[in-house]
């Protein structure tokens, strides 16, 4: 009996993840996407016209599961921002690193643009969490630069960060196999708090 198109098309996406995790972005060939899901190499052109519409497809995947996993941890309003945005920190920097693959997939901007697939939302809604912290916890003085211009240097402070400690680069220069106080300095550079080292 023929699959239907929708399971088709999620065993398309699936098979994607599942090679990603394994062997990296490197790996996601059409070809070898369609193989993993045992179809025919020309089965994924019924659902994604080009092959990077397959793989935003793939990498919205994990905007969804990062998305869960950020709601999951910023779940209390009243909460202090301070602390929500070092628990923030500590998940990003542990998905980049147990999720390396998707990791480096999701920030493509090739993948950002056009894709049909509702990336640039999952990308915008996700900053807006960050915006919205920084906001809370950075106080709101004349002369100093919005929210969203803050939220993004330290957001491109922890991509770096999650980055530089993938290639091995940070614990040879700062000589310290520890990222928890990267964390709070950047923390510290962008918010303007001097923060405690806090237990995990």
């Amino acid at each position: 009996m023929p699959q239907p198109d929708s399971t088709l098309r999620a065993r398309l996406v699936r098979a994607g993840v599942d090679l990603l995790e394994r062997e990296g972005v490197g790996a996601l060939t059409l070809r070898e996407i369609a193989r993993r899901a045992g179809v025919s190499h020309g089965a994924p052109r019924r659902h994604f016209p080009t092959h990077l519409a397959l793989l935003a497809a793939i990498a919205r995947e994990g905007y969804q599961q990062l998305g869960r996993e950020v709601a999951e941890t910023i779940d209390d309003a009243e909460a202090d921002a301070h602390h929500q945005l070092l628990a923030l920190g500590r998940l990003y920097l542990r998905f980049a690193r147990t999720h390396h693959g998707m990791f480096e997939l999701m920030f493509r901007h090739d993948l950002l643009r056009g894709n049909g697939v509702g990336l640039r939302d999952a990308s915008d809604q996700l900053f807006g969490v960050l915006v919205d912290l920084v906001a809370r916890a950075r106080p709101d003085l004349a002369g100093t630069p919005a929210p969203p211009v803050v939220a993004g240097a330290l957001w491109a402070n922890l991509h770096g960060i999650a980055a530089l400690w993938r290639w091995g680069s940070l614990q040879l220069m700062v000589r310290d196999d520890d990222v928890e106080p990267l964390l709070h300095a950047a923390l510290d550079a962008h918010l303007g708090r001097t923060t405690a080292p806090a237990t995990r």
